[in-house]
């Protein structure tokens, strides 16, 4: 995409402004930066650098906010691409997450069809470099905020990596950087605007590894072991598990490695499994049995097994009190308006869609605050959440009716209709911020709430265990990189 086509002016990339926002100028400073920010998010959506591998994209954020006079603590939790950046001082502590790990395999041109980008194996199909934008933004315009109005309070932006099945926050949660945080705020792309009591996912992964022993497929298979045919019992034992787990549970896996050349019998062979339910102890229950799967293969092929737990997250806590609040900030912002261009690139996407949910034009306004879609998706945010009060808001940065994890997301969050989004999503972080900040009463509240969700006696524990961060869980994968 050129350069002159992607900064577009100020007044098509940001929603309109109304009278109403002349007070302190934060909507305004906001709408100022959407061209810096488009130039920010679409360097990320070029490099799409995969969990634990977004070097330049952690970096990019990491010199925006350096730039603005926030504090940055780089390569925390032992996560080499993690940081956490503070300005201001004293209490409130605010939060805000920002996320920049692409998808691997999910590779498509900003075009209203199916066009690969040549040489290139990964994609932003969620849109994360539109999330770690936003967010950073977000942060630098309340930062701001905060030094003209003399108020007292510090704001946080935590730059977390590999989100996608890496489980980044939860070793950021485990190292006890929210330990001091009053309120974390969250957003994510999407096709809808939204804001209120989302779901997401309690999610355990891990890669299983046979080993057996190699021998001529043809000349001498009496010698061999196969740890592919280790690998394909495990999957038609866990297939025949489904029947016999909760209905709303969910289980899928890909097989990452079953050997080279048909004539070898493949000496080493690897599943990768994710479990997933709404409840954590379901999740460490259906894995135990999953594991039970895996020691039946083994032993039934004459192989050995060992597995390695790549990801394990919980799911979203969520708090009424902050999400009204956040919900009211998405009113006053609204939603996003389409230029003709832009209209047409949208009808094209939809017409490659498959039953979408929502028309054409719903982008234009905030969903009710009792809408919900299922959230059988699963986000690190979750352990966050289980941690301090957390609240998260949902743009429409794709086309309405657009799937996450699709190339038809990755598409729209290239091009101007990602950065809209983007935009209302920096401005209402910033608003929800700016209302957090000057009444500690809603805090306290929140607070209260949350206690009451957790519930007394609650502990938290990482269902990841005590592992270190999986840094190469992404390598030797096409493109490098759970929702």
């Amino acid at each position: 995409m050129k350069k002159a086509a992607l900064i577009l002016g100020v007044s098509l990339l940001a929603p309109a402004l109304t009278a109403a926002d002349s007070g302190d100028g934060l909507r305004q400073f906001l709408a100022a930066r959407a061209a810096r920010d488009a130039e920010i998010a679409h360097s990320i959506w070029t490099w799409a650098e995969v969990g634990y591998q977004e070097t330049k994209s952690s970096a990019l954020l990491q010199e925006e906010l350096t730039k603005a006079g926030f504090k940055v603590e780089a390569g925390v939790a032992g996560i080499p691409t993690a940081f956490v950046a503070t300005a201001g001082s004293g209490k409130p502590v605010i939060g805000i997450l920002a996320e920049f790990d692409a998808l691997p395999g999910i590779n498509q041109d900003a075009v209203p069809d199916r066009q690969p980008i040549a040489g290139k194996q990964a994609g932003h199909a969620c849109g994360h470099h539109l999330f770690g934008t936003a967010s950073t933004s977000a942060g630098i315009a309340l930062a701001d905020w905060l030094k003209k109005s003399g108020t007292k309070g510090t704001i946080r932006v935590y730059g977390t990596p590999a989100e996608e099945g890496g489980s980044g926050k939860v070793y950021m949660v485990r190292a006890g950087l929210f330990n001091d945080v009053d309120v974390v705020m969250h957003w994510h792309p999407s096709d809808a605007n939204a804001a209120g009591l989302d779901k997401a996912l309690a999610n355990k992964s891990a890669k299983f590894r046979f080993h057996g022993l190699s021998a001529h497929a043809s000349g001498a298979p009496e010698k061999g072991r196969s740890a592919l045919d280790a690998v394909e019992a495990m999957d038609y034992m866990a297939n025949m598990m489904r029947e016999h787990i909760p209905s709303d549970a969910r289980m899928h896996y890909v097989i990452t490695s079953g050997g080279s050349a048909p004539n070898v019998v493949p000496d080493f062979a690897e599943s990768y499994y994710y479990v997933r339910h709404i409840d954590a102890a379901t999740v460490e229950s259906i894995f135990d049995r999953l594991v039970k799967t895996a020691e039946g293969a083994a032993l039934g092929t004459g192989t050995t097994m060992d597995y390695e737990v790549i990801g394990g997250t919980h799911n979203l806590l969520a708090n009424e009190t902050l999400a009204r609040v956040m919900f009211k900030s998405l009113t006053e912002v609204g939603g996003i308006t389409y230029t003709p261009e832009e209209q047409a690139f949208a009808q094209k996407i939809y017409a490659t869609l498959i039953s979408p949910p929502d028309e054409l034009g719903s982008q234009s306004r905030v969903q009710p605050f009792d809408y919900e879609r299922p959230g059988l998706g699963s986000t690190d945010v979750g352990d966050v959440s289980w941690t301090v009060p957390t609240v998260g808001l949902r743009t429409a940065t794709w086309v309405p009716g657009t799937p996450a994890h699709s190339w038809q997301a990755t598409a729209a969050g290239g091009m101007s209709i990602g950065y809209k989004g983007m935009n209302v999503a920096s401005q209402t972080l910033a608003l929800t911020g700016r209302e957090l900040f000057t009444h500690p009463d809603t805090i306290a509240k929140a607070k209260a709430e949350f206690d009451k969700r957790r519930g007394p006696d609650f502990k938290y524990r990482a269902l990841l265990g005590d592992r270190p961060p999986a840094l190469d869980y992404r390598k030797g994968v096409p493109g490098g990189g759970q929702d």
